[in-house]
Formats: structure tokens, C-alpha cells, sequence
């Protein structure tokens, strides 16, 4: 971890660069926003520490009243708990006996649950729990439109729920039903028939599990471009959306939420501007990841970087807008997950001041 970029009490001038800023006031209003939602309708709420990967913003998320966090891998669960968040889900399948080993060994530390849509997997992570003495809820994860994990057909979760229920060290916790791609179409009526067609599928699971007498406890998935519409939907129990805390600029070019604000931006220096109307900064590929496009400018949000490199986001300046070497800029990433995890400190500021610094405690854990 290198040292972080400031410190608490320094003006935002003194912030070096590049760095991930924090607006407090919008970050907070974010997170207010999705717990006072959530709660009116009755539902439980479970962030997904994918987009942050922070012990202190999900220590914020559950302080407004979620439940726990979602993740997305072991070492994900295992640095957020050495961070003090005591109830952890994750929304993937774990194979290999290593893993399993220290998912089970973590569940002797936390409350932890985990996703399966094997038989061989279920059986493995059996014996991983059986190994350690420990007890670990246990979601079977149906395909509802995103085309990777998950079971094809909804009445094949009943053999899975069995097999959980009948195991001495875990629990079958219910189903995780989460439409990923869903969250970037484009238009609305697109998002809203997505998850239509997944709570279709959802049903007949539903159904299935009820036929065999399997109480369903859970039905989680959601995400923040698709949450309303779950809500809407009434399966639904446990939402997990990530970005809302964040948000990025490929979900402000969807439109969704419109309630929630940019909170979260790439600091950057202008270190090059050779000729008029254009400049270099020195946020490139290892400050902003770039799969959903080139980040934007916050202060001139239709105006994106022109070209990347490791280490140089070139801008091409519109008439009107003009840059100096040593100005500061502040960039929307294109995707905000992948951003976070390139850097190691979070600068939260409110009124131009650094208020505090975070880590980012699960940075790199992708294992």
C-alpha cells in the first residue's frame, strides 16, 4: 500500500494525484436515499462491496440499516472482515478445495453465505464446512437473463435446496437471482422488461421450491440500475446494488437512477498542454479503468478524454474551455468498480477540506 495522497485537515489543493475523491455531502445523501427506499418497502438491503470494496463505506451502509454486504470474492469477504463487517454474502460460486477451505474457515469468524449451482461444488463445499465445524447459509443461484452462473432451468433448484437442507453444516438460505447485464441497457422500458422476464423465471423457482415444501427465506439480487423494478415486482427480499454510493458515467448516460449523485471522481493534474486546445493530465489507464468508455470531465460532463495511455488521459479542449499545467481536474470514471480497485486510498472531503482518508480494503483481492 503506498501512503495515501493526503491527509485529514489538508485543503483539496494540497491532494496529490492522481486520487479517488469522496464527496461526503453526496455520498451520504446516496446512501440515505437507498436505506430510506429499501425500508418503506419492507426489504432488506445488502450493498455490494464489489464497487467500494471498503470496510468504512459498508460500516456507513450498515449504520443507515443494511443488513451486511454482498462480495464477490473469499479474499473480498476475508479483508472486509478483518475490517469489522460481520455479516458477509458471496454472490459468485467458490470452486477449488483451497478456496472452499478458507470460506469455511471464514464462516467460523462471520455470519457467511455463498452461492452454488452445482451438485460437485455443493458436495465440496460441504466437506470444507464439515472440515472446519462451520455453518454457512447456502443460496442456489438461478440464471435469470445474464447468461453466466446460475441454473437454466427453475425447477432444477429443488434437487440443489434438498441437498443443502439434508447437509449437517449448512443451510439453504434461499435463491440469488441477480440479472447483471440488466443494469446497462440503455433505455428504461428495456431495464424494466429484463427484470420482468426475470421475475418469470424467479416464479417458477419459487413455485418449485414450494411444491417440494422448501421454505424460501431469501430471494436476493438487484441492482442500482434495476432495483426500482424489482422493488415494483414484489419477489424480491434482499436487494444488492453497488454503484448508487458512487455512481459513474455509465450510469448517468442510462438516466438511472436519477435520484442518486456523482459522489465519487478521479482527481487529476494538467502536467502537459503543448498546443491550444488540447492538454494532457496525468490520470491514464492505471488511474481509471476505461471498459465503459473514456472518463468525463465533472466540470464539463458532455466532454470526455480523447485517448488513454498507462500513465496520460488526453483532452481535446472545446472552444470556451481552456487548461494550464498544473490545473486540477475532476474526472467521472466511465465504470466505477474497476476504478476503485487501481487505487489504494479513498480522500473524503466536504467543504474543500480533506475530512478523512479510507482505504480501500480489498484492494487487488480478486483470489
Amino acid at each position: 500500500m503506498q501512503p495515501p495522497p493526503a491527509f485529514p485537515g489538508d485543503p483539496l489543493e494540497a491532494v496529490d494525484t492522481p486520487a479517488l475523491l469522496v464527496d461526503l455531502d453526496a455520498f451520504e445523501r446516496n446512501l440515505d436515499r437507498m436505506a430510506a427506499e429499501t425500508t418503506a418497502r419492507g426489504l432488506r438491503l445488502r450493498p455490494h462491496a464489489k464497487t467500494h470494496k471498503s470496510a468504512e463505506v459498508g460500516k456507513a451502509q450498515i449504520a443507515r440499516g443494511a443488513v451486511g454486504l454482498c462480495c464477490q470474492k473469499v479474499s473480498e469477504a476475508e479483508a472486509l472482515a478483518d475490517g469489522g463487517i460481520g455479516d458477509l454474502l458471496v454472490t459468485n460460486q467458490v470452486a477449488g478445495a483451497r478456496k472452499l477451505a478458507r470460506l469455511a474457515a471464514l464462516a467460523r469468524r462471520v455470519r457467511l453465505g455463498v452461492c452454488v449451482d452445482d451438485a460437485g461444488n455443493l458436495a465440496e463445499l460441504a466437506k470444507a464446512a464439515v472440515e472446519a465445524n462451520a455453518q454457512i447459509d447456502v443460496l442456489v443461484e438461478i440464471d435469470v437473463g445474464a447468461g453466466r452462473c446460475g441454473l437454466r432451468a427453475p425447477e432444477a433448484v429443488v434437487p440443489l435446496a434438498q441437498r443443502i437442507a439434508a447437509s449437517s453444516h449448512l443451510r439453504f438460505a434461499g435463491l440469488q437471482a441477480y440479472n447483471g447485464t440488466a443494469q446497462h441497457l440503455r433505455r428504461p422500458e428495456d431495464r424494466q422488461a429484463a427484470i420482468a422476464a426475470a421475475a418469470v423465471i424467479t416464479r417458477q423457482a419459487l413455485a418449485a421450491l414450494a411444491a417440494a415444501g422448501l421454505r424460501c427465506e431469501t430471494v436476493g439480487g438487484a441492482g442500482t440500475g434495476t432495483y426500482a423494478y424489482e422493488m415494483a415486482e414484489g419477489l424480491w427480499t434482499e436487494l444488492q446494488p453497488g454503484s448508487y454510493c458512487f455512481m459513474d458515467a455509465d450510469y448517468a448516460a442510462n438516466g438511472a437512477p436519477p435520484a442518486y449523485e456523482q459522489s465519487l471522481t478521479v482527481l487529476a493534474t494538467v502536467m502537459s498542454a503543448p498546443e491550444a486546445g488540447f492538454a494532457v493530465c496525468d490520470a491514464g489507464h492505471k488511474a481509471c479503468a476505461i471498459d465503459s468508455g473514456l472518463p468525463r470531465l465533472a466540470s464539463h460532463p458532455d466532454v470526455a478524454l480523447t485517448g488513454a495511455s498507462d500513465e496520460h488521459g488526453n483532452i481535446a479542449l472545446p472552444a470556451g474551455l481552456t487548461l494550464a499545467v498544473g490545473d486540477r481536474l475532476q474526472l467521472i470514471p466511465g465504470h466505477i468498480d474497476p476504478t476503485v480497485n487501481l487505487h489504494d486510498w479513498y480522500v473524503c472531503h466536504r467543504g474543500g477540506t480533506v475530512e478523512a482518508v479510507w482505504p480501500v480494503t480489498a484492494r487487488g483481492a480478486v483470489f
